[in-house]
């Protein structure tokens, strides 16, 4: 392929745009195939067969990632909308949140260590459940991976989108209000995302959850960084 395309961010700024969308058009024929599964399956068929290597690719696919900050903190109008009928909530709202958070990391250290995983594998784990541009930092922060925590994120979220509901109703949580703050607080972004396909309150919820969650993550978190310093 010409050197010039491979060099112009356009090129990996176009196909993953043209790519989600895609596969946003198959998942409404096909509910299973969540975008964000399909979309990067189909960009990697797409550089293999063209031969175009990653580095060159994410010149262009850095650029959609740059927007990833905005996109999470876009998240806070729905719960602007509906602040004030939230407010008398606060307390429960936040309580939930703090539960969530440590529940999450006490879940990701139980499955690593039941695993076997190493103490790298560990620090790269414990922050996988908040949205990914604070996950990155903390992974940093405890001397992890921050690519491995990246995609251990994108998968925990992919999850929680996936299987989220569904898990909730088999345990018997079926309020609105409640599995919306245990979205946010497990799969951030992307299942907050998902309810706010929904329903703008939900998706306000569960984004507010998941704000909550990185700022209470980092605190909890505060032991472990001076335990491992």
């Amino acid at each position: 392929m010409n050197d010039s395309l491979l060099a112009d961010p356009l090129l990996g700024t176009t196909l993953t745009l043209a790519v989600y969308a895609a596969a946003v058009l198959a998942y409404r024929k096909l509910p299973w195939l969540h975008p964000l599964i399909g979309a990067p399956l189909i960009v990697y068929l797409c550089l293999r067969l063209a031969g175009i290597s990653f580095d060159a690719y994410r010149i262009g696919g850095d650029l959609v990632s740059f927007f990833l900050g905005p996109a999470t903190v876009a998240m806070a109008v729905p719960l602007y909308k509906h602040a004030m009928r939230l407010k008398a909530m606060l307390p429960s709202l936040l309580l939930g949140a703090l539960a969530g958070s440590a529940l999450g990391l006490l879940v990701n250290a139980a499955c690593v260590l039941a695993f076997g995983g190493t103490g790298a594998f560990l620090r790269a784990a414990l922050p996988k459940s908040v949205t990914s541009a604070v996950a990155v930092d903390l992974s940093g922060w405890l001397g992890g991976s921050p690519a491995l925590t990246a995609a251990l994120t994108v998968l925990t979220g992919l999850f929680g989108s996936v299987t989220g509901p569904w898990l909730l109703r088999l345990c018997g949580v079926s309020g609105k209000i409640a599995s919306s703050i245990a979205i946010g607080a497990a799969a951030h972004g992307i299942g907050s995302a998902r309810l706010l396909a929904e329903s703008e309150e939900r998706g306000g919820l569960s984004g507010f959850s998941m704000a909550a969650s990185a700022v209470f993550t980092p605190v909890l978190l505060l032991p472990v960084h001076v335990w491992l310093l």
